[in-house]
């Protein structure tokens, strides 16, 4: 490696360095414009090719929006809009490494438990209220399955998924909202075979149910076994998945 001759970088790359230490910096503030390309390219001695390069992977990592006929602004960072910037990294890795998949259930389960535990500790009544549209809408979705709707599956996992994410949501804390989203959609993306095994949904709602009940009654050890069931069953269920579609 150290006899490796030294690859000379990217244009490109030196002015994405140098506009993202400036961001860090706090040079420019959310909502304000970026300079032009041309006062860029004066600054960097560079092209244009390379200005607009930095440019759009700026716009990719979430740091800024590019309209056409404007200057690039600034974007105010969120908790999902930096959770998004790993995403496409996070699904090859789950789609080429069986073991990261496995880990990715195993950490669901532990960041679920602790939130549920949060949730159930924080709840308002206002709180509770909202939790339970989610489930009652969770129930009619699967409510839908005798009617052959071609969109059921899809509708049941929206149902599930914003469940999951209002428990997140009474927790307070926006970072657990946008990662208990992105484990979902992570999980749901590669594991959508869980909730067609038959019999799946049924229980799904039951344990819901069950796991509603314990946050409505502020009872934090019981919300969060009745969480570890869920999903420990719900993990179980992927094994069984996975064992069956590797003997097809």
């Amino acid at each position: 490696m150290d006899n490796e001759p030294i690859r000379r970088r990217k244009l490109s790359h030196e002015v994405l360095d140098r506009l993202l230490a400036r961001i860090t910096r706090g040079e420019f503030a959310p909502g304000e414009h970026l300079p032009s390309e041309r006062d860029l390219m004066n600054q960097y001695q560079v092209g244009r090719p390379a200005v607009r390069e930095a440019m759009q992977a700026l716009e990719r990592m979430g740091f800024i929006t590019i309209t056409h006929g404007e200057r690039a602004r600034i974007v105010a960072p969120t908790a999902r809009t930096i959770i998004d910037q790993v995403a496409h990294a996070a699904r090859h890795l789950l789609a080429t490494s069986p073991t990261t998949l496995q880990q990715l259930k195993e950490a669901r389960l532990f960041f679920e438990t602790g939130i549920v535990r949060m949730a159930a500790a924080r709840a308002t009544d206002a709180d509770i209220a909202r939790l339970k549209e989610r489930l009652d809408e969770h129930r009619a979705a699967a409510a839908t399955q005798s009617l052959g709707r071609s969109d059921y599956w899809d509708e049941f996992l929206q149902k599930d998924m914003a469940f999951h994410r209002e428990i997140a949501v009474i927790t307070g804390n926006s970072i657990y909202v946008a990662l208990s989203q992105a484990i979902f959609e992570w999980l749901a993306e590669f594991h959508v075979g869980l909730v067609r095994l038959k019999g799946a949904e049924a229980l799904t709602i039951q344990e819901h149910t069950a796991i509603f009940e314990r946050i409505a009654a502020r009872d934090v050890e019981g919300a969060a076994e009745a969480m570890t069931r869920h999903l420990s069953r719900a993990n179980e269920l992927y094994r069984q998945f996975e064992r069956t579609a590797e003997t097809v």
